[in-house]
Formats: C-alpha cells, structure tokens, sequence
C-alpha cells in the first residue's frame, strides 16, 4: 500500500482557523481507517536469513622470482640456516616477527606491496636466487649407498618452534637426529605422528601456579605437504585397533634431505573418538596412548609399505614404536614364513634405544586393555595369545602387565642406552629378563647421545669456528685436533663473543617482560621493581629443563640464607634464571616450579632469580647461550644424557652439574665443574635428605669458592682470563665428543652396520642361516632338561692344617652326559663377590673351561687357574648352549647351573 505524507502548518486561533481546524480533524478521522489502519498484518520491519559462510584463504601470488622461497619454506633446512632466516627477515622483518618465523605462514601474508617492492630489489632477488641455488645444490647431492637404510620410528621429533610435536630432550634429540642424518647424507626415513594440539603452552599465575593451554594448528601454515596416493587422493592409511579400523592421513615434512612422514587421524573417515588419538602429544589415558603406540608402531610400518619404502634396520627411540615389529612380525608369516624364522629376521634388523633410566618410567599395559586392541595381531602372527602376552613380558608365563621395552627387548638384537653411566643402569635394569647372566654381561651398550651443532651454535659462533677452525669445519666437528686451533685465539674476543650473547638474553627479558612469571597478575610497580634489580653485569646461572623430582631444582635452596649471600655481594653479584615445563599430571614437579616463583619474591632474591615461562626451542636458543653458567643437580643416576648441557657447551658456556648422564663421561677438570666428585654421595643408597645436604654443601662450596671468584677475577682489560681459558680447553677437550655427528656414526659403526650385515646373511641362500638358527633352537628347547651332571669336581677351596682357607690354585673338573642333546655347550666358573656397603653381588670375572674329552653323550670339562688377587669370593659354574651363528649369549639364554661338590 502507498503510504501518504500529510504536512500542514500552524496558524493563529481564529474562527477561520477554528473551522479550518474542524475540517482537518474531520478530515484525519475520515482518512485514519483508510491510511493507519491497514486491512492486514502490519508490514515487518526485520527480515534475514541465517548466512551460509565459504571459508576462503587469499594471499598474494608470488611472481616466478620469488615462487623458490616456497621450495625454502617447505623445507626445514632453514633451521640450520641463519643467512635464510635473515633472508625472510630482509623481507619484511615485522611481518617475520608477526608469524614467529614460520616461512610458510610468512609467504602466505606477504603484502601485494612488499612483493613489489621485492621485485625492486636487485640485491634481494640475488640473495633469494643463491638460498634457492644452495639449498637445491645440498639436495642432488648423492646419498651415500654404502652405509644401511635406516627407518626411525620415535614419538617426538623436535625439529622446529613452528611443528609442535615435541615435548622435550627426546624429541629434540630426535630433531637433531636427522638433521645430521640429513647433514651426513645417509638413506634414513623417519616416522611419528602429527598432533593437531601439539604439546601444552604454559604460563605461570602470580602464585606461581602453571597454567597449561592448547591450541589447534592449521597444518596448512606450516612446512607440511600432505601425501598423496597414485590417483592423486590422500593417501589413507589403515589400522586395525581392535573391531574398529581407524583411518590416518600421511603428512611429510622434508628435513634437509631426510622425509619426516607424520600420521593424522584429524580426518573425516573416522569418528570423534578416533580423530582424537592425534590431538595432543602424550595426552589422554593410558588407553590412548596404547592406541597412539599401535598407529605409531603398526601404522608406521603399513605407511612404508604403501610407500614402497623398505629398509635395512628399523630403529625405535624408545618403546612407544615398539608396535613396528608386531606389524613387521605379521606381514611375514602371511608372507609364507614361520613365526620363528620371522622372528629372527626382524630381530636382527631392530635396534631399540632406551632413555629412561627406572622401570617405572616405561609404558605398561593392562592385559584387558591390551586384549580388546591387540587380540587379532596374535591370529595374524600364528601364535597362540599367551604367547603374544610373552613377547611383553620378562619371562615367559609370568603374570602382570604388557610393557613395550620387553617387547623391545624379545624383538631386537639391538638394544641401547644414551650414556655410557645409562648403559650400566639400562643393563641393571633389564638384568631380570636374562636372569643366567649378570648384568655387566649383557648385550645392550650404550652410545652416548649429541646435539646437531648448526642448529645450537649461535650465528655468532658459527661464523667463529668458520674463521678459527676452517671453512669445512663441520666436517671435522668430532675430532679433537680440530677443535685444538682454539688455543691460540685471543680471549678478549672469545670474551666479547660471550658478551654479545649475554647481553641479547638480558634484553630478551627486559624488553619481553610477559616471558616471565614477574607480570601475571602482579603489582606492576612490584613487577618494575623486580626488573630494575636485574643486572646486565651480574654472573648468569641457567637451570632449564622439564621439572620432574629427580632433577632437584630445589636443591639450589637448600640454604637461602647462604645462597642470598652468594647472590647478593656487590661487588660479585650473581642471577640465576630458571625454565622448564612440568607434565600436567605430575604435581610434585608443578610444586617444584611454584616453590622457586615463591622464592623469587622474596625481597634478597627479587629481580635475581627469574623464571621464564613456556620453554621451547626458540627460548633455548637464547637462554642457553646467554647464561655463563648451566646447572644441572639430577639425583644419580637418574639422568639418562642431557643434552641441554651439550648446548651450552658448544656456546662456550661452562658446565656445573652432578657426574650423571652426559657430564658423567665428558667432564674435565679445569673444564666445568662436578658438584660432588665423588658420586657414591649422590647414589639412590644413600636417604634422599642425607643425600640432597650433601650435594648441596658441594654446590655451594663451589660457588663460594670457585665458580664466582674465578668470573669476577679480570684483568686490566676487564677479561677474565683464568675464566676464558677454561672455556677454551672445555670446548677443545669435550666439544667434539658430544655433536650429533660423532653420535650417528657411532650408531652405524656399533649398531645399524652389524645388523645390516646380520640380516643379509639370514636371508641369503633362501633364509639358509635362518632355517639352521631356528632348528637348532628348536633342538635345544627339546633337549635341554635331558643333560645331566654326573661329577662335579673343584679342588683348592678348603683349608689347610692350619685352617688358613686355601685357594692358590683352583682345579675343576666336571662331567656331563648329555643325553639327547647334541649341540655346542660353554662351561663357565663364574667368579663373584659381595658388596659390604650394599650387600649386592657383582661380577668379578668368568673362566671358561676347555671340553677335554667326548665319548658319545658324556662330555668332560676341565679348569686350572691361580686366582691373581686375594680376597672373599663366590664362585659358580654354569652351562649355557651355544651357536657361532648367535649374536650374543642373550639371544638364546638358556642357563643352568651346576650344584658344586667342594673338596
């Protein structure tokens, strides 16, 4: 209806007005029911539908100049590359520090007008030509084929701040691991799991309380490509879990010349319960994490295989992977091979490396559990479900849970610690699984871990041992002769190098005051007042590292009142500057964290000791190089390596740390310092309060006396000369043993070498040294319980007339029939003495005897020895079957032993 304007004016009040006025009201009154008074509905005066949204992502189109900083964002090789981080910078450094270096997210925002403005730059372009050329050159470079392929299976990898799927050291040794692969250019493939979360975020309230927070990724901003099948799909990959097969995306990540290929259930195929197995890196229960292990472990595996990616060895860091030889397992008995003969197969091509120094901190499974996952596997083998359980077990039958490093251990030929000191503690630990043998005889060895030095020497030192050590440095960076061309460097410029560091993490806190505790939910002027109190000019002391108990970061506290008086003489002023997550289901190591930010209130420590919150990659870079001194107090031996240590090392910060892990084989005195030299104090015999006084008297002795007034004595140019030769003769005498290229070429030398070989030689001739291991096993197990001791003989263990024990000369004789047994047998006096501190037996030596005649089934030993050094022994002699074609004695460790008939 059209609707109609009335206007009128107003008038004076006359009659004609008035009639005027009369007629208008009429006239209002007539029209009314016309206008206003509509004969339907009032018309509605809002009307909108619900939007229907199309997510779409625009970014500018690079011209052909600039399309090859894609081919460098995609790659992380930019991670050891300063001059390509400082490229992007060069681009447009606010918005490099917008996407927090993340190249890829980078590309994606770059401005229409800072491309053009690239494409002016003459300069720029040549730089981006000779990072593209530099890049494209290390890639075509031949893989070396001489050395075995390798497939890496671990949990985490800790390879950049932008791909959060690490936790802590073991992702980033992990990290460091291929990039030296890479860097070494060795045929290695490596798996783990893309985790739409990642790992937490933290942040400390004013109560010094951690706060953990997640927040998803767009794997589409970071340098992900995901894989695609023949027809140009995804590539899906399936994993039985139980009745449910879940369904996984393969994402690759190129690391230099190494392919990180990731696993993401994140995907429409599968329902909320199993797109959530990927959300977050050890998160959930102990059910997820079972189901993590079986797509880490069984998807691992059935990825390579849709790759076409066939490997030499199979390499687990850690147990979590452990599932890989189940699937491997399977696939060759549905081949055609028996469960024995694939058995020895896999095992001679796995290696498993152990990093956890306690039982407790490995992963059990409930059988229940494991039954409602795992149950079909057994089928697929053709073994029997105990027998599966058994794989999982110490010995065979025994009740209790399913715990992957078992299932490492029965599955692998190879099995390793990462220290020399966790070698020793691994092979007590596991000492119950092979219960003939004394631990120091078992087969797992230890290589000792390392750091990738282009990814954690700063920029500054690397272009130093460039001009120091040479051009090609890195390719001599684990021989010491290299690293002796630092004698004669002046230390006033190691000095300033140290300096410069120095001072960039000082401006790191003072310009980022939300990177410490000091301003959440705090009094501002108390927060200010805290930072006025830090010095630029004071001694550093780092402590960094995932809080758990063991690590003692209390033990710095012991005595405040000392300690405050360490901390606060003027003319010697030191700060300590404390990071590190605590797991979000371990109070105790929350407790530790809140007890320290307590602490740092405290007036006499306010502004000096710092807490950093949400320690990652990028704060390590800057944190480890800027302290003077890194710290390190674990409760002996619970500390597996600690790699932190090695970073600082190679940044010529000085260690002070318990001999455990790492420090325990790299110290040297005049190099760093041991808190506690000696170690007996610190072992787990000793009560924890006895134990924690007396490190903590050492530690502050050192200080008091050592550390502090060795860094405050100068000379007339204000160096501190005893100081820097101390970090001279560190980095000349314990750097080159600790970088990640001495650590991969002593995993081929030890490890993937002598398995590689191994594996070929089963194989060979049809599985002909395979066919033989395996029947000769059989034979032994049949066998075994029908050999007798018929005599047994030592002479030279009484005592004389005089009744003084006698034991000159020691003559054993022993007598066997074998019975049905045909095989190799090794007879052994096994020497053995108790500790009067502990009470523990320990090995002292072993005496083979020589088989001296054979007639049918009887077999005779003999022994004669003179025992070289006195004392209090027990002796025992054992048999043991053997093979030329064994590995080791653990790998068939059938022993019994003899009852002993003194004379």
């Amino acid at each position: 209806m059209k609707q109609r304007i009335l206007t009128f004016k107003a008038y004076p009040c006359n009659k004609a007005a008035t009639s005027f006025f009369s007629f208008f009201t009429n006239f209002v009154r007539r029209e009314r029911n016309n206008i206003y008074t509509p004969k339907t509905a009032m018309i509605a005066r809002k009307e909108s539908n619900t939007p229907t949204w199309y997510h779409v992502t625009t970014y500018s189109d690079l011209p052909e100049e600039l399309r090859k900083l894609e081919h460098i964002a995609y790659n992380l090789r930019f991670e050891w590359q300063p001059n390509v981080s400082s490229l992007f910078e060069r681009i447009d450094a606010d918005l490099w520090d917008d996407v927090a270096h993340n190249p890829v997210l980078f590309l994606r925002k770059l401005s229409r007008e800072r491309i053009d403005a690239v494409m002016e730059d003459k300069i720029l372009i040549d730089r981006i030509e000779q990072a593209h050329e530099s890049l494209m050159d290390y890639l075509n470079e031949p893989v070396d084929t001489s050395r075995p392929s390798v497939a890496y299976f671990s949990m985490e990898y800790g390879l950049s701040n932008i791909l959060h799927i690490y936790s802590g050291g073991l992702g980033v040794l992990a990290g460091d691991y291929l990039k030296e692969a890479s860097d070494s250019n060795v045929p290695m493939v490596a798996v783990g799991l893309l985790y739409r979360q990642g790992y937490f975020s933290q942040t400390i309230d004013e109560n010094g309380r951690q706060i953990a927070s997640n927040q998803k990724e767009n794997f589409y901003n970071l340098p992900l490509v995901k894989v695609s099948a023949e027809g140009g799909e995804p590539l899906v990959i399936p994993v039985l879990m139980g009745q449910n097969t879940v369904y996984a995306h393969v994402w690759k990540v190129a690391v230099g010349r190494i392919s990180l290929y990731l696993l993401d259930t994140d995907i429409d195929l599968n329902g909320e319960w199993d797109r959530s197995i990927t959300a977050q890196l050890y998160g959930g229960d102990w059910e997820n994490r079972l189901r993590q292990e079986i797509l880490l472990g069984i998807g691992g595996i059935k990825l390579l295989r849709a790759l076409h990616i066939e490997s030499d060895v199979y390499h687990m860091n850690e147990g979590h992977a452990a599932f890989i030889n189940i699937e491997r397992l399977a696939h060759m008995v549905e081949g055609g091979l028996s469960f024995d003969q694939a058995l020895e197969i896999v095992r001679s091509s796995s290696l498993y490396t152990v990093h956890t120094p306690v039982p407790a901190g490995h992963d059990y499974f409930d059988e229940e559990l494991l039954s409602r996952y795992m149950h079909d596997y057994a089928r697929r083998m053709g073994i029997e479900w105990t027998d599966f359980l058994d794989l999982g077990k110490e010995t065979s039958g025994e009740a209790g849970k399913f715990s992957m490093s078992h299932l490492a251990l029965n599955t692998c030929i190879g099995a390793n610690g990462v220290s020399r000191l966790h070698g020793e503690v691994s092979r007590e630990m596991f000492a119950p699984m092979w219960k003939g043998f004394f631990p120091e005889e078992l087969h797992v060895g230890h290589v000792t871990n390392g750091v990738h030095l282009p990814t954690w020497a700063t920029e500054e030192w690397y272009q130093f041992f460039e001009e120091h050590l040479g051009k090609d440095f890195l390719k001599h960076q684990s021989e010491e002769t290299c690293w002796g061309k630092l004698e004669t460097v002046p230390n006033d410029e190691i000095w300033t190098l140290r300096m410069q560091l120095k001072q960039r993490l000082y401006d790191y806190i003072e310009n980022n005051p939300t990177a410490t505790q000091l301003f959440n939910g705090t009094d501002p002027s108390f927060s200010m007042k805290a930072l006025d109190q830090f010095s630029p000019n004071a001694m550093y002391i780092g402590f960094a590292r995932r809080f758990a108990t063991y690590k003692r970061a209390h033990l710095l506290f012991t005595d405040l009142e000392r300690l405050a008086s360490i901390m606060n003489n003027p003319l010697r002023p030191v700060h300590f500057i404390f990071a590190g997550k605590a797991h979000p289901a371990d109070g105790a190591g929350q407790g530790l964290i809140q007890h320290i930010v307590e602490i740092s209130k405290r007036p006499e420590f306010l502004g000096k000791i710092i807490f950093l919150q949400d320690y990652d990659l990028t704060l390590a870079k800057i944190l480890i190089p800027g302290v003077d001194v890194w710290l390190n107090t674990p409760v002996r031996p619970m500390e597996a390596s600690g790699t932190s240590g090695m970073k600082a090392q190679m940044n010529g910060c000085l260690n002070a740390s318990i001999l455990d892990g790492w420090w325990a084989e790299g110290y040297r005195k005049g190099g760093g310092w041991a808190i506690n030299e000696h170690p007996y104090f610190s072992s787990l015999e000793y009560g924890p309060e006895v134990r924690d006084k007396l490190d903590a008297a050492v530690l502050y002795e050192l200080l008091e006396k050592e550390i502090v007034p060795m860094y405050y004595m100068r000379n007339e140019k204000g160096c501190p000369t005893e100081w820097v030769n101390s970090i001279k003769y560190s980095m000349r005498t314990i750097s080159p043993h600790f970088t990640m290229r001495r650590m991969i070429d002593e995993y081929y030398a030890k490890y993937y070498e002598p398995l590689a070989h191994r594996t070929k030689e089963l194989v060979k001739d049809n599985l002909a040294l395979t066919n033989t291991l395996v029947q000769w096993k059989h034979h032994v197990s049949d066998t075994w319980s029908t050999i007798e001791c018929l005599n047994l003989d030592i002479a030279g263990l009484g005592q004389g007339n005089d009744g003084r024990p006698t034991g000159k000369n020691i003559f054993s004789k022993v007598v066997l029939n074998c019975g049905a047994f045909n095989a190799d047998l090794i007879t052994e006096l096994v020497v053995s003495e108790i500790s009067p501190l502990t009470g523990k037996l320990s090995l002292v030596k072993v005496y083979p005897f020589r088989e001296v005649a054979r007639e049918g089934n009887i077999r005779t030993y003999e022994l004669e020895l003179t025992p070289r050094n006195p004392g209090r022994f027990s002796i025992a002699i054992r048999i043991s079957p053997w093979h030329p074609a064994l590995p080791n004695r653990q790998d068939f460790a059938y022993v019994h032993w003899l009852s002993i008939d003194k004379k």
